[in-house]
C-alpha cells in the first residue's frame, strides 16, 4: 500500500501583544457586571460617590486581568485639565539637600492626586523652553532657578498651565515665587567666622556652570556681613578636582587667609583635604565652614562646621500648587523658603 505523506499545519500562534485589541472600560465593566461610570468612579478615586467595597474590589479586579490602565488624555478632556505637574531639570546638578526637597514634593503632590513628571535638560532656556514646556500641557510648573521670564509664563498660562511656581531668588510677573535667600547663608557662616576672631576670609566660587546662581549671593552675604567691619573678604576661584584644590590651598597660605567659607560641604571638604596636604591645620591656621549640613561633614576629620538650610515641608508647597489649580486668578503668592542656621564643629 502506497504512503500518503500529510502535512499537519502548525497551530496558529497566539497574537502578539501589540496585535490585540486594547481593553477599554467597556470591557472591565463587563467583566466586573457594573456600569461604566461605576467603573470611572473607582479607577480614577471619585471621593463623591459612595462604591461598596466589594464593587471596588471586583473593578480593579477585572482591570487587572485585563490589564486595563485609564486614559490620562481622555481624563484630562472630562477634567478639562490634565494633573500632571511639570517639573524640569536644574540647570545644575542637584545635591543630596535639593535631591531630599524634591522627593518630599512629589510624594505629597502625588498624595494629592497629581502626577509628576520631570522634564530633562534638553539645552533650552528662558522662554524658549517654556514653549518645549507647555507643548506637554501640564496643569501646573514649577520651575528650578532663573531663566523663565513673564513672556514663558504668558506662553504656559495660555496653553492651560494654571500655576507656574519659580524656585529662586527673585520674583518672576505672573508666577508664584518660593524665594530662596541665598545672601542669607553668607552672612550666617561670615557671622560665626568673626565671632570667633577670624579677620582675613576667604570665600570659594566654584567654576562649575550654572553654580553661579548659588555662589554669587552667598559671596554677597559674605561682604555684606563684614561690610564696615576691620574683616577682609577675598574671593577664591575653585574647580571640584583636587588639582584646583592644592592651588587654592597653597594661596590660601601665600595671602594668610585664616578662614575659608568654602560654598558649600562638599568643597569645604575637598578645602579641608588640601589644606592638611599643605600641612596648614584647621581650625588652628585657617578655620573652614561649608553649606547644607550633610552627613559627609560629619564623617571628616576635624569634622565641619556648617550652614543648615532648613526647608519647608514638601507637603505645605503641595499645598501652595493645589490651592493655585483650584483658583487660577487669585494673585501670586510668594514664600521665602531658605532658614540658615551656623552648626559649629571642630573645622572653625
Amino acid at each position: 500500500m502506497p504512503y500518503v505523506m500529510v502535512q499537519i499545519p502548525d497551530p496558529p500562534a497566539p497574537p502578539s501583544p501589540a496585535s490585540r485589541p486594547v481593553p477599554t472600560s467597556a470591557d472591565v465593566a463587563r467583566l466586573a457586571g457594573v456600569s461604566r461610570a461605576t467603573v470611572s468612579y473607582v479607577l480614577n478615586n471619585a471621593g463623591a460617590v459612595r462604591i461598596s467595597e466589594p464593587t471596588r474590589r471586583r473593578v480593579h479586579e477585572a482591570a487587572r486581568e485585563l490589564g486595563y490602565v485609564p486614559h490620562a488624555a481622555a481624563r484630562s478632556l472630562r477634567a478639562g485639565h490634565s494633573r500632571m505637574v511639570l517639573m524640569p531639570a536644574p540647570p545644575v546638578p542637584a545635591g543630596p539637600l535639593y535631591s531630599q526637597f524634591v522627593h518630599d514634593f512629589q510624594q505629597a503632590l502625588s498624595r494629592l492626586d497629581y502626577t509628576v513628571v520631570q522634564y530633562g535638560a534638553s539645552g533650552l532656556r528662558g522662554d524658549e523652553a517654556a514653549r518645549a514646556w507647555a507643548e506637554l500641557r501640564p496643569v501646573a510648573v514649577l520651575v528650578p532657578g532663573p531663566g523663565i521670564g513673564p513672556e514663558g509664563v504668558a506662553v504656559l498660562k495660555r496653553s492651560g498651565a494654571r500655576a507656574v511656581v519659580t524656585l529662586g531668588c527673585d520674583r518672576v510677573d505672573g508666577a508664584h515665587a518660593l524665594l530662596l535667600d541665598h545672601e542669607r547663608v553668607g552672612r550666617a557662616a561670615a557671622r560665626h567666622l568673626y565671632d570667633r576672631g577670624r579677620r582675613r576670609v576667604g570665600v570659594v566660587v566654584p567654576r562649575e556652570r550654572g553654580l553661579d546662581m548659588f555662589s554669587r549671593p552667598r559671596l554677597a552675604g559674605v561682604r555684606a556681613a563684614l561690610d564696615g567691619t576691620d574683616a577682609t573678604v577675598t574671593e577664591l576661584s575653585l574647580a571640584y578636582t583636587e588639582e584646583s584644590a592644592r592651588a587654592l590651598a597653597a594661596r590660601c597660605r601665600e595671602l594668610g587667609l585664616d578662614a575659608v567659607f568654602a560654598f558649600n560641604d562638599e568643597y569645604a571638604v575637598l578645602v579641608l583635604s588640601a589644606l592638611s596636604d599643605q600641612g596648614v591645620r584647621v581650625p588652628e591656621d585657617t578655620a573652614v565652614i561649608g553649606a547644607d549640613d550633610l552627613l559627609l561633614g560629619r564623617l571628616v576629620r576635624p569634622r565641619l562646621s556648617t550652614v543648615h538650610i532648613r526647608l519647608p515641608a514638601g507637603r505645605d508647597l503641595a499645598e501652595l500648587v493645589d490651592r493655585a489649580v483650584r483658583n487660577p486668578g487669585a494673585p501670586p503668592e510668594a514664600r521665602e523658603l531658605l532658614a540658615a542656621t551656623v552648626v559649629g564643629r571642630e573645622s572653625s
